[in-house]
C-alpha cells in the first residue's frame, strides 16, 4: 500500500481549489429529505448555542466546532475520485448553492463562488464535477427552473434534495443570522479527508472502515443498556427476542425507521424540554432525543421510571412494544389509506412528520383499540385544520418553524383521557 493521508480539513480548505470526481461505477446519489432535514436540524442548532447579534464576525472563530465525518478518496492527477462520501460532499454543494442564492442581493453577502466551482483554462466547472449533473447544478446556481424528466436518478434526486433545503432551512436565518451562520459553516465544520493514491488502496481503506467491526447504532446500545440491567436470564431472553421481533419490523417497513420509532415515542412520552433560540440556549430532552436517545434514557433512567429489574422488562414488554407497533401503524398509514385513519395520511402529504409524536402523545399502554384510534383521529383531525389554516393563510409549515409549537401540544396533550383533550 501506497502513502495514505489523512487531514482534517474546515469545509472551505476542503473545497477550495479543489475538483472531485466520481467514477461511473459509484452508486447514485440517494439521499433522501429525511437525510437533509437531519443536517440542516445539526448545523443550525449547533450554530444557536453560541450565535448572538451583538457579536463581531470575527467572534465565530471561538464558536463550537461541528464534525461531518469522513470522506476517502483515490487522488488522480488534479482530481480527486470520491469513493465514500459523495452523498454528504453532494448535499453540502447544494447547501453552499443555496446560500449563494439567499444572499446574493446582501451588501454583507460571504463569498462562496470558488467553494461552488472554480476556472481553469477560462472554462468553468463545479467543484463537484459529474457530468450528468453539471446542467442540473447550473441551473440551481443560477436559480432557473431546471425540467428533470427523463434525467438520472442522482439529478432528479439533486433537484429534490435542493427543493427540500428551500422548504426547511429555517426562515430567521434570512436576517442578521445568515452571513455569521455562513462563515460558521465554512469555518468551523469539519471532514476528515483521506487519500489514497490508487483505487486499489483506496477501496481496502474503504472495505476495512465498515466490513471490520460494524459501529453499534443507539438502537443496539439502548437495547444493551436495557437488557444489562435485567437481573432475570428468562425475562432477559424474553425481552431480546421481542425486541428483535419488532426492529425487524420497523427496518422491513424502510431505514433508519426502528430508530426514528423510538425517538418518536421517548419524545412523545417524555420530552420535558427543548432548545431555545436564543445565545447559550443548550439542547433540551427534544432535542437530546433526536441525537443521542441512548444516553438520554441513561441519565433519565429515574425519571422517567427505570429503578429496578422489573422496570426495564416493562420498559420493553409493555412500552416499547406498544409505541413501536402504533408508530408503525401511523406510518403506514402515512403511505396509503387506512381507514379512520384518512387525517394521518393529508397530513403526511405535506411532509409534516411532526405529526408523529403528537399522534403517540396521548395514547397510554392500557387503552383499548377503540379509545386508541379515536385518539389518533382527533389529534390528526386538529392537525389537518392547523395546517390547512396556515397554509391557506401563507404562513409556513416546515419543521423549524413548527417544531417549538408542536412540542408545547405534545406535552400537553400526553396521556390524556379522550374527554380531556
Amino acid at each position: 500500500m501506497k502513502e495514505i493521508r489523512g487531514d482534517a480539513k474546515t469545509i472551505r480548505q476542503l473545497l477550495s481549489g479543489n475538483k472531485y470526481a466520481i467514477d461511473y461505477y459509484q452508486r447514485e446519489y440517494k439521499w433522501e429529505t429525511k437525510q437533509v432535514q437531519e443536517l440542516l436540524e445539526d448545523l443550525t442548532g449547533k450554530f444557536l448555542n453560541d450565535f448572538d447579534p451583538s457579536h463581531e464576525p470575527e467572534a465565530i472563530e471561538n464558536y463550537g466546532h461541528y464534525f461531518l465525518g469522513s470522506i476517502i478518496v483515490s487522488q488522480k492527477e488534479i482530481k480527486k475520485f470520491i469513493i465514500d462520501g459523495q452523498q454528504r460532499l453532494t448535499t453540502l454543494s447544494l447547501l453552499l448553492i443555496f446560500l449563494h442564492n439567499l444572499q446574493k442581493d446582501r451588501p454583507d453577502q460571504v463569498k462562496l463562488d470558488d467553494l461552488i466551482f472554480s476556472e481553469r483554462h477560462r472554462k468553468k466547472s463545479f467543484n463537484l464535477d459529474v457530468e450528468e449533473r453539471n446542467a442540473c447544478m447550473e441551473a440551481l446556481f443560477n436559480n432557473v427552473p431546471f425540467d428533470d424528466t427523463e434525467q438520472p436518478e442522482s439529478v432528479k434526486n439533486i433537484v429534490a434534495r435542493y427543493g427540500d433545503i428551500k422548504k426547511y432551512f429555517p426562515q430567521d436565518f434570512t436576517q442578521e443570522a445568515l452571513p455569521y451562520f455562513i462563515d460558521w459553516l465554512i469555518e468551523n465544520v469539519h471532514i476528515v479527508e483521506i487519500t489514497a493514491y490508487s483505487d486499489e488502496d483506496a477501496y481496502t481503506i474503504f472495505e476495512t472502515m465498515n466490513d471490520r467491526g460494524l459501529s453499534l447504532t443507539p438502537t443496539d446500545m439502548l437495547k444493551g443498556y436495557l437488557l444489562a440491567n435485567i437481573n432475570d436470564e428468562a425475562k432477559k431472553l424474553q425481552a431480546n427476542q421481542l425486541w428483535k421481533k419488532r426492529v425487524s419490523e420497523l427496518i422491513e417497513f424502510g431505514k433508519d425507521e426502528e430508530a426514528d420509532a423510538i425517538k418518536t415515542w421517548l419524545r412523545s412520552q417524555y420530552a420535558q424540554t427543548i432548545r431555545e433560540r436564543k445565545k447559550g440556549a443548550v439542547p433540551g430532552d427534544f432535542d437530546r432525543i433526536s441525537t443521542e436517545f441512548h444516553r438520554w434514557v441513561r441519565d433519565h433512567k429515574s425519571d422517567i421510571g427505570l429503578n429496578r429489574s422489573v422496570d426495564f422488562v416493562r420498559f420493553i414488554e409493555r412500552d416499547f412494544a406498544f409505541y413501536t407497533r402504533q408508530y408503525l401503524r401511523l406510518r403506514e398509514a402515512s403511505i396509503s389509506l387506512a381507514p379512520g385513519l384518512e387525517k394521518v395520511f393529508y397530513n403526511a402529504q405535506y411532509g409534516f412528520t411532526l405529526q408523529y409524536p403528537l399522534l403517540l402523545a396521548p395514547l397510554n399502554p392500557d387503552d383499548d383499540p377503540g379509545i386508541i384510534n379515536q385518539k389518533i383521529r382527533l389529534v390528526a383531525s386538529f392537525l389537518d385544520i392547523l395546517l390547512a389554516r396556515r397554509l391557506w393563510n401563507f404562513r409556513m409549515i416546515n419543521y423549524n418553524t413548527m417544531q417549538y409549537a408542536m412540542f408545547v401540544v405534545m406535552r400537553d396533550i400526553r396521556g390524556k383521557h379522550l374527554l380531556n383533550l
